[in-house]
């Protein structure tokens, strides 16, 4: 008992693990994609390999989209380990280059490391990804520029787990505050804030929501604190003095349902409703596109205006040209406006453009228009 009393007292040792992370970016471009149409459900393109934390990789484009049937009026896109016999966890994300906002949009994204395998061929394991991507007309309205697109593909490869040396335990105290914050980091950059996903769960879900619209029939349940803090019309109608006694239930009037399901994905998910235009393709989108500009112009909604400004501007044609202009005049849309009168001086088929009915309506209810567009004329002839 004495010489147990004795003895120096254990020593407290420690060691550490932490994964390895390797990052890669891959761009495939899809030309001439108008000859990639019709080949075929199940049938797809495939890039060149490319090499990201030690391993093969390509992408898939499936122009007609997987072989299952929720595929159907769908493309589809894959990443594809290509290394024969190996095994390898990785998130990844896909991105297209959007010409009208000149950036990358992502499209879709894993939320959890996937594990690709191509140990076993019987299992399915060797390619993941987006089997439902876009369809094909919202792919042709916002990433098609001279018959091509680019798919961008962001790798994390996940290596094997190194295990430090053991280290006295104030030792490793110390490493771990030194090096944890460079691991947080790479992490935060790695994955993507899902706060706008959150967002967007809580509008499908309708847990806790507080008001509700009535729009064409239609019941909106909505969260008044969200649609107040991003719309400060919906904040006057919601907390202030103006808006109708009853807050609970909101008619909104002279607008479709189709049109304010996008007005309330914008305020929650941050971004544009693409997926409600899934159904719509051609004139039918810019007819949706020009009703959620005044939407957007009703509500206050400067980011999305604009949004819907610049697709407009990029889709102009001799038969919708002149009521477009007038639907700018209208709402003080001055890109708009500029790029209508743009359009219309410098197109050699004006004569189509003043036999349309949009430009009938644009002489009687917009006649000042016609001196700016006269003055913009005159100034572009003198230059």
């Amino acid at each position: 008992m004495a010489a147990a009393l004795g003895q120096a007292p254990g020593t407290r040792t420690a060691s550490r693990c932490a994964p390895e992370m390797v990052q890669g970016t891959h761009a495939f471009e899809i030309a001439r994609h108008s000859m990639h149409k019709g080949m075929g459900a199940g049938r797809f393109l495939r890039s060149a390999a490319f090499a990201v934390g030690g391993h093969q990789w390509c992408i898939r484009y499936y122009p007609d989209g997987d072989v299952m049937e929720e595929c159907r009026g769908y493309v589809s896109v894959y990443l594809e380990l290509l290394s024969k016999r190996s095994e390898v966890r990785a998130f990844f994300e896909f991105k297209m280059y959007n010409h009208i906002t000149k950036s990358s949009t992502t499209i879709s994204h894993t939320k959890a490391a996937m594990f690709f395998s191509t140990m076993d061929t019987s299992k399915n394991s060797r390619a993941f990804g987006s089997p439902k991507f876009m369809t094909p007309g919202m792919l042709e309205l916002h990433y098609l520029r001279d018959d091509s697109f680019v798919i961008e593909c962001d790798i994390t490869v996940i290596k094997p787990p190194l295990v430090g040396k053991t280290t006295m335990a104030s030792d490793f105290e110390l490493v771990g505050k030194t090096t944890m914050s460079s691991d947080i980091e790479l992490l935060r950059r790695m994955l993507q804030s899902d706060l706008s996903s959150n967002f967007r769960n809580l509008l499908e879900t309708e847990e806790g929501a507080d008001v509700t619209f009535m729009v064409g029939g239609e019941a909106f349940p909505a969260h008044r604190i969200v649609l107040a803090a991003r719309s400060p019309v919906f904040k006057a109608e919601l907390f202030g003095l103006v808006g109708a006694d009853n807050r609970d239930h909101i008619t909104v009037e002279e607008m479709q349902p189709a049109i304010f399901k996008a007005l309330l994905h914008f305020i929650y998910a941050d971004t544009f409703p693409c997926a409600i235009l899934n159904d719509c393709c051609g004139d039918d989108a810019m007819e949706f596109t020009k009703h959620l500009l005044v939407a957007a112009d009703r509500y206050a909604m400067g980011r999305l205006k604009l949004m819907c400004e610049i697709i407009l501007c990029k889709y102009l044609n001799v038969e919708t040209v002149a009521a477009t202009l007038s639907l700018a005049d209208q709402h003080n849309c001055m890109r708009l406006k500029d790029a209508c009168i743009e359009y219309m001086n410098s197109s050699n088929k004006i004569s189509d453009v003043v036999a349309s009915q949009g430009y009938a309506h644009l002489k009687r209810a917009c006649p000042a228009v016609f001196i700016d567009m006269w003055e913009k004329a005159t100034k572009s002839q003198k230059s």
